[in-house]
């Protein structure tokens, strides 16, 4: 299990006061409000920054991080993942996962036949899928609904599901 998260990416400066602007990798962008620091990734190396504003611009967040005041310094950061520890992650409702901590599961039927690892996750805004690929590379959709998902051992590093009749044909 990853140690951190991935809440957004640095893509840009903005303004001339040190501001960047990010894409929020996590489902609540508001989150940043409530974040009072962010690690942000330099290679492996984890540096703390403190938020002191932020603001929205369409599907971006604004970030002003204290002791970067201009534009070079925050060019510097440009490109960079911010990550937050797990204690500062969202929690998660009962039977929630981080798509993290799921990917690479292996995928069990209600036979207990293997059917892949899973390789990704779509969010498709109803439902999330599955997508399981097999040793032979073929991908399988799964959508990760109650009816079909049984069981999810990240201890156990596996799913089990009950697979909709005809998805396999």
């Amino acid at each position: 299990m990853l140690e951190y998260l991935i809440v957004g990416q640095l893509i840009n400066t903005h303004g001339v006061k040190g501001e960047l602007k990010a894409i929020p990798l996590t489902d609540d962008p508001n989150r940043f409000k409530k974040l009072k620091w962010v690690y942000i990734d330099k290679n492996g190396k984890l540096d703390k920054y403190d938020i002191i504003g932020v603001k929205f611009f369409k599907q971006f967040v604004i970030l002003k991080f204290r002791n970067v005041d201009t534009m070079d310094e925050a060019e510097k950061l440009k490109g960079l993942y911010m990550k937050v520890d797990r204690a500062n992650a969202v929690k998660l409702p009962k039977d929630s996962f981080f798509i993290t901590d799921i990917v690479g599961l292996s995928v069990f039927d209600e036979n207990e036949s293997l059917l892949g690892k899973l390789v990704d996750v779509i969010q498709t805004g109803s439902n999330d899928v599955y997508v399981v690929r097999d040793t032979d590379g073929k991908e399988i959709l799964i959508p990760a609904l109650k009816s079909v998902v049984k069981e999810v051992s990240i201890e156990n590093g596996r799913i089990s599901v009950i697979l909709p009749k005809g998805l396999l044909d």
